[in-house]
């Protein structure tokens, strides 16, 4: 029986206004131990924010984290998709798009998770070096 994204996604997003700065972005990220957030206005989904965004997009760039704001540097139209899909179809987005990370969202727009490339290692092969580094507290 095919599992479904709702089985295997990390439930309770981590949501950013897109007027939120980047420094503030990096903090919730830092206190919330994610490597993305996604960026809303007025409670829509309007893109993604990941660490390698901040670093390439800003960091790379002389931005001032303190005054670029996520709409700046921000992934936008993100792929997303629905609870009730398959965990296939959630690879095969993610294979086809070389994305890591795929916002959940109910077919009304809400937002209800995230699923990330080590959410269907852990899925697939829960013996797999990935799945281990998915599963593993963090050294910080």
């Amino acid at each position: 029986m095919t599992r479904r994204v709702h089985e295997v996604m990390t439930g309770k997003p981590v949501t950013v206004d897109k007027l939120t700065s980047l420094a503030e972005a990096a903090r919730v990220m830092r206190d919330a131990d994610i490597g993305d957030v996604l960026v809303v206005d007025e409670g829509r989904l309007r893109g993604i924010l990941t660490d390698r965004d901040l670093v390439i997009r800003a960091m790379a760039e002389n931005r001032d984290p303190a005054r670029t704001t996520v709409r700046d540097i921000c992934s936008t139209e993100p792929i997303t998709i629905k609870p009730d899909d398959g965990v296939d179809e959630a690879n095969d987005l993610m294979r086809r798009h070389a994305l890591r990370r795929l916002p959940v969202q109910t077919g009304d727009g809400e937002l209800v998770g995230v699923v990330t490339l080590g959410d269907l290692a852990v899925e697939r092969d829960p013996g797999s070096a990935l799945a281990a580094i998915a599963a593993a507290d963090p050294d910080t």
